[in-house]
């Protein structure tokens, strides 16, 4: 999730009262579309009167720092799905020569 977008988010969250309306980390985290993992963090540092921030090293990055983090990010999932994409034709193309060869 975008850091600007999540520090908005928190931030309605604390506005709406949903950190101490006693909803489960879960039933939220199904609500907002976030990992039980990162809202529970979230919630614990509210808690403990902690700020929720950036994170240090997403704040100091530039636009293009985060445009190349990006792009790297996508370059990697486009990879695996290349990936599973040539496991899943190698299969297929097993499957039909076996078939074919049986004729």
């Amino acid at each position: 999730m975008n850091p600007p977008i999540l520090l908005k988010l928190l931030a309605q969250l604390n506005r709406s009262g949903l950190v101490q309306s006693g909803r489960s980390i879960s039933e939220m985290c199904r609500d907002l579309g976030c990992s039980t993992w990162s809202l529970g963090r979230w919630v614990a540092a509210k808690q403990n009167g902690g700020t929720l921030t950036e994170a240090k090293t997403l704040a100091a990055e530039t636009p293009d720092q985060r445009e190349v983090r990006r792009l790297r990010q996508e370059n990697d999932c486009l990879r695996r799905q290349r990936d599973i994409l040539k496991k899943a034709l190698a299969i297929v193309s097993d499957g039909n020569l076996n078939s074919a060869s049986n004729l």
